[in-house]
């Protein structure tokens, strides 16, 4: 599927008896929702390590052609500030997330507001990050002692791993951060936050990582159907391998593909907008 629109996360209760049909046990979400989107994204994992286990319950409840996008631990971006970091990626890789085995599509690491552009610390980060599960398995080898009882290095067969970067400050609209991004195929975030935080479109990787945080009003606001064709519009553009006319980038365009994979997870969930709006946007898109 070229195309995969979804939502930032499940579990929300504003959502039962609107999104949510009334009565629907909360252990059932996960099911509800992935029959609905074909790509979800995983909050959780920002928050704190999840269990093994959990990662296993989360692919066996999903169909068999679902993606998930896994968003990175704070730990590793917010308080590190990605320093440090070699142990806290190796305890990440090796806490089960690998058990998503094929369902495991897009990571995504999201920066905080205060952390400015610093050409080699990002450069250090970028070089770090596994781009296929082989160097993940390696990567989780090297965890910290305090692990054990909490690792799962399941065996399988070689997958790629995609990256997407979400950057919150004005710095980083610099044409060497673009140049650094496409060095190591990682992907540039398009975050829609009502213009909160910086907005640029630079096609870095073979995919586009969309995050609709809400175009009024941050995490609250719905879109309209104007802003929905809109939106339809260019993602159809960057799925056929173009970038629309009037993109908003840092730098120049990147490589010519024929088709580019789409990733599209609407996070204005303050208000139950975030689910119906995806379903209106995937509609269009058809």
């Amino acid at each position: 599927m070229a195309i995969r629109v979804g939502i930032s996360g499940w579990r929300y209760p504003s959502w039962r008896g609107e999104f949510y049909p009334a009565g629907l046990v909360q252990r059932r979400e996960l099911e509800y929702a992935s029959r609905i989107f074909p790509s979800i994204e995983i909050n959780g994992s920002f928050y704190s390590l999840q269990p093994p286990e959990r990662w296993a319950l989360w692919a066996a409840q999903t169909p068999a052609d679902f993606l998930f996008a896994v968003k990175a631990p704070r730990f590793i971006t917010h308080v590190k500030r990605l320093r440090g970091i070699d142990k806290p990626l190796a305890n990440f890789f090796a806490s089960g997330v690998l058990r998503l085995g094929a369902k495991l599509g897009p990571l995504l690491w999201q920066l905080p507001p205060s952390q400015r552009f610093e050409p080699d610390l990002i450069e250090d980060f970028l070089a770090m990050l596994p781009h296929d599960t082989d160097a993940a398995l390696r990567l989780a080898r090297r965890r910290e002692r305090r692990m054990r009882g909490r690792v799962a290095l399941p065996r399988q067969p070689r997958r790629r791993l995609r990256h997407a970067l979400e950057v919150r400050h004005e710095s980083f609209l610099d044409p060497a951060f673009v140049r650094l991004l496409r060095r190591h195929g990682v992907g540039l975030v398009i975050a829609d936050s009502a213009g909160r935080f910086p907005y640029a479109e630079d096609m870095t990787a073979g995919f586009a990582y969309l995050r609709l945080h809400g175009d009024a009003e941050l995490y609250v606001s719905g879109y309209s159907a104007a802003a929905l064709a809109r939106w339809a519009k260019r993602i159809r553009c960057w799925s056929e391998g173009g970038e629309p006319r009037d993109a908003r980038t840092i730098t120049s365009p990147g490589r010519a593909l024929r088709r580019r994979e789409v990733y599209c997870y609407f996070d204005n969930d303050a208000k139950v907008r975030a689910p119906f709006d995806a379903i209106a946007l995937a509609r269009r898109l058809a």
